[in-house]
């Protein structure tokens, strides 16, 4: 009798596509630590962040190495394909990290150049697969909320590129703004295109308590860190002369993402009330939490820099609340998160003494 093979990585064939939502997550927290003078906070999950991001790249890597049909058979799924661009979004936002608190410019832009090549290998890939696919799924089993991680994405390279053009010197400044303001215009639009198809699908179908899944968060997300990168670029404006000319609509649009992501918020605390205490859904522990962290991190640093840019003092108090429940909801996906690597390795040093036996 053969003893029988232990995966050395087991559940890494099934890896969601989506887990940078927890770089993503973490990173935001930790910027968000940073607004707040808490450097305590956002220093040691600056690290974490770095060992993270490194991890899931390697985890990543080997599950395309050694399951390839797994890995691009969710690249062209409807639902799992948008997770990918969690890639993308949790490689900007440490990027940002690396500008922000270790002032390190060089290490930003390399990691905006991979996040670059990544959306757009990501984007013509995805949406493309997405057009040319013969069996597709209807709309209400074909959509959700992480449909919006490409929103995300493509914001958060407008939040590197302007944070990264008011550290540049002429003439990046310039292209570097230019870069961020297409960026955020085009993910204005993307959000318009795909809101539209969700918020029918929300109302137009029928809609089950498993589907209400955590990434519908991103509703609110995607239009924080719309407003986030909206008033980077209201401060980067007297130093681009194109800025200048457009501020009346960038102070305007950025003022109508983030009314748009606060009306989500209650929207979505009835959502959740309904699905978790109403219908009873059982709350474990998943990755697609990691992508409902993200908007609540987001929201507060989006409102601290519009607040700063537009000189809405009296929205101060809105960033320190929203940062603590961003922190606390970290915490909670976090023990989620231990508790299942506990599992998972008991079960595995269980499979080995059943094989050694």
């Amino acid at each position: 009798m053969q003893p029988r093979t232990v995966q050395p990585l087991p559940g890494l064939a099934d890896l969601s596509p989506a887990y940078f939502a927890l770089v993503m997550a973490t990173g935001i927290v930790s910027l968000a630590a940073q607004m707040q003078g808490l450097g305590a906070i956002a220093k040691p999950l600056f690290w974490f962040n770095v060992a993270a991001w490194l991890l899931l790249w390697l985890l990543s890597l080997t599950r395309l190495a050694r399951y390839p049909r797994r890995f691009f058979g969710d690249m062209v799924d409807h639902l799992r394909g948008p997770g990918f661009f969690t890639m993308v979004a949790g490689t900007s936002v440490l990027g940002s990290q690396f500008a922000i608190l270790e002032a390190n410019s060089r290490l930003a832009l390399a990691l905006g150049a991979l996040s670059a090549l990544l959306w757009v290998a990501l984007t013509y890939t995805i949406f493309t697969a997405f057009t040319i696919k013969e069996a597709k799924p209807p709309l209400d089993k074909g959509i959700s909320g992480a449909w919006l991680l490409a929103v995300v994405a493509t914001q958060s390279l407008a939040v590197l590129g302007a944070l990264l053009a008011a550290r540049t010197a002429q003439p990046w400044k310039l292209e570097l703004n230019f870069f961020a303001l297409s960026m955020w215009l085009w993910g204005g639009m993307l959000y318009i295109w795909m809101m539209s198809l969700i918020f029918y699908r929300y109302t137009f179908f029928r809609f089950a308590p498993d589907d209400l899944t955590p990434p519908y968060w991103i509703n609110m997300g995607a239009m924080a860190i719309s407003t986030l990168a909206g008033s980077l670029l209201i401060v980067n404006a007297p130093d681009a002369p194109f800025l200048e000319s457009l501020l009346p609509f960038l102070k305007g649009f950025t003022v109508f993402y983030w009314a748009t992501g606060t009306w989500w918020i209650p929207m979505l605390l009835v959502l959740a009330v309904w699905r978790y205490i109403y219908q009873r859904f059982p709350l474990r522990y998943s990755p697609l939490y990691w992508g409902a962290v993200f908007p609540l991190g987001m929201y507060s640093a989006s409102t601290h820099e519009m607040s700063i840019a537009l000189q809405l003092d009296f929205l101060g108090f809105i960033a320190p609340a929203f940062f603590y429940v961003a922190l606390v909801a970290w915490l909670a996906a976090f023990i989620g998160l231990a508790r299942q690597l506990v599992r998972r390795a008991r079960e595995a040093a269980d499979g080995s003494s059943a094989a050694a036996g």
